[in-house]
């Protein structure tokens, strides 16, 4: 990859060179004060995207990013490098106890720089829910439609043409076989080499991330980017924020320096992500902010469980496009929610994202990781807070002020789990499978379809045992137009506080039941467009 490499034109890396406005805030010696008409809290599907729009339409904007500055020339296709400088916690943030393994973005480009590129729309079932249930007002399937079209547009979404992997392709099989219904996902990719290693940042700028999309439209607009900087608290005053505090990071950017950086706003956009963004607001210590103790409640993941094969042939998961296939069978027939309903995709399958994902220990683990090259794995994700057990976790502070997720696994989404291990077994037999290994501490691996189905039938479902992850977050600030029940009206203000959005995901009162990037892509632009209009009048 290093020749090829060396052609691509990062002209990222060029603008910067040319002059775009950068602060690397690791450098700075002093304290700094800085005003602006909006700073936007984060540079992700949120961030990126508001402060294009914000940017464009002549107003001043300032990027708060917590993460580092890297562009394609940075991007090496190497999982060791990758974890430790692009994901939150080195890739090792996990829920309160230590159950759920949770994979966010912490770099330019936020969550987009790493993702899968997986794209969907939200389901209608799900915007219907927010409508009738959840008080979200602008939300029908009619009124999302032309914004959904203007996500697609600007971050060139769609369907995957090529073949599929033979990960993604085995999905499919095993569904046609079993007559369940399966389709093709789309990606926002241009140019894209099938390199397969999106998870350690797109190293051809192919992936059409914030990173060179967005962030680069607000740059060439006029605004200024403050990487390696984590924002710390809001400072109010009769009901208004005056200031933002943030705290310089050191030069890993893994933990914060002594320099302050000050901004003084007209408006603040958090954009933070569904753990970030509550932290914030929690970090505050303001009543105005948070006045019905909702902030952080109702955090939803994707709880997302796993189930690996052993194939007669080589899968090689980990090249080619990560996820191009699903199926929703098992959400589209449980839409009463009497029984959960979960998502089923195809994962990449990077050597040490393998060994650090599957459980066991000893000679079962080296025995999977020794037929890796045949490995083929499905995953599941778990349609949370559509149910009244269904109640998400909730965002707190630790002692040094970041923040932690606790997430009780309900008893109902476990009955979902369950059923997805099942599923998921059924498809991989039917696929050709010579044997399956559910991810479960006290599952082995299975010669038979009913061999696994007694064993899964068997096993404790219980944290710790079931091997869960997410890669998305969701909720903790959601919107709705009560104020004693939601944090923001539909619009993603701030109920009590006039100069505060909250433009990303964090907003959502339930999981979306879906990849969620292109939601918030739609959504921030609804609400950023708005928010300019009413800024500049």
């Amino acid at each position: 990859m290093s020749k090829k490499q060396n052609k691509i034109h990062d002209f990222v890396a060029e603008g910067f060179e040319q002059g775009w406005k950068h602060l690397d805030s690791s450098q700075l010696t002093s304290e700094k004060t800085l005003e602006t008409d909006v700073v936007v809290i984060g540079s992700g599907a949120g961030g990126g995207n508001a402060a294009e729009i914000l940017a464009k339409e002549g107003l001043s904007v300032i990027v708060i990013e917590e993460g580092p500055l890297h562009t394609a020339k940075d991007f090496h296709m190497k999982e060791d490098e990758a974890y430790s400088e692009l994901y939150q916690e080195s890739a090792a943030r996990q829920t309160k106890d230590r159950g759920i393994k949770i994979f966010q973005g912490r770099m330019v480009g936020g969550g987009t720089g790493i993702n899968w590129t997986a794209s969907f729309r939200t389901p209608p079932t799900t915007l219907n829910y927010w409508t009738k249930e959840m008080d979200v007002k602008g939300f029908s399937v009619d009124e999302m439609q032309p914004w959904f079209e203007w996500a697609e547009k600007r971050y060139k979404i769609q369907e995957w043409t090529d073949s599929p992997n033979a990960n993604n392709s085995t999905l499919e099989k095993g569904c046609e076989k079993l007559g369940i219904s399966w389709g093709k996902i789309s990606r926002n990719v241009s140019g894209c080499l099938n390199l397969g290693y999106c998870g350690t940042g797109c190293p051809v700028n192919a992936k059409q991330s914030t990173l060179v999309t967005s962030i680069p439209g607000a740059l060439k607009a006029g605004a200024m980017l403050i990487s390696k900087a984590r924002a710390e608290t809001f400072d109010l005053r009769k009901g208004n924020i005056v200031q933002l505090k943030c705290r310089a990071m050191n030069a890993r950017g893994n933990s914060p320096s002594d320099q302050l950086i000050k901004i003084k706003a007209r408006h603040y956009v958090l954009a933070s992500g569904a753990i970030g963004s509550p932290a914030i607001l929690l970090r505050s210590e303001s009543k105005s902010l948070n006045p019905h103790g909702l902030v952080g409640t109702r955090t939803f993941l994707h709880p997302v469980n796993i189930s690996g094969a052993i194939m007669p042939f080589p899968v090689n998961g980990e090249y080619g496009a990560p996820q191009t296939s699903y199926s929703d069978h098992y959400v589209d027939t449980r839409i009463d929610n009497k029984k959960p309903g979960f998502k089923l995709e195809c994962p990449p399958l990077q050597p040490m994202l393998v060994a650090t994902t599957l459980d066991g220990h000893g000679k079962t683990h080296a025995e999977i990781m020794k037929q890796r090259p045949f490995l083929q794995v499905l995953i599941a994700l778990q349609r949370d807070g559509f149910h009244p057990e269904s109640t998400g976790g909730k965002v707190y502070l630790k002692s040094d002020g970041t923040p932690g997720l606790d997430y009780p696994v309900s008893n109902y989404v476990w009955k979902g789990i369950r059923d997805a291990f099942l599923a998921m077994a059924e498809i991989q037999f039917a696929a050709g499978a010579k044997a399956v290994a559910p991810v479960h501490r006290d599952a082995g691996i299975y010669s038979s379809p009913r061999e696994v189905k007694h064993a899964i039938a068997g096993l404790p479902m219980e944290i710790l045992k079931a091997r869960l992850f997410s890669a998305h977050v969701m909720g903790g600030c959601p919107m709705g137009e009560d104020p004693v029940k939601s944090v923001v009206n539909s619009n993603g203000r701030h109920h009590e506080v006039e100069n505060l959005s909250v433009f990303d995901g964090s907003i959502f009162p339930t999981s979306i039941g879906a990849n969620p990037m292109e939601t918030i892509f739609a959504s921030t632009a609804k609400f950023a467009g708005d928010l300019a209009r009413e800024m500049i009048n």
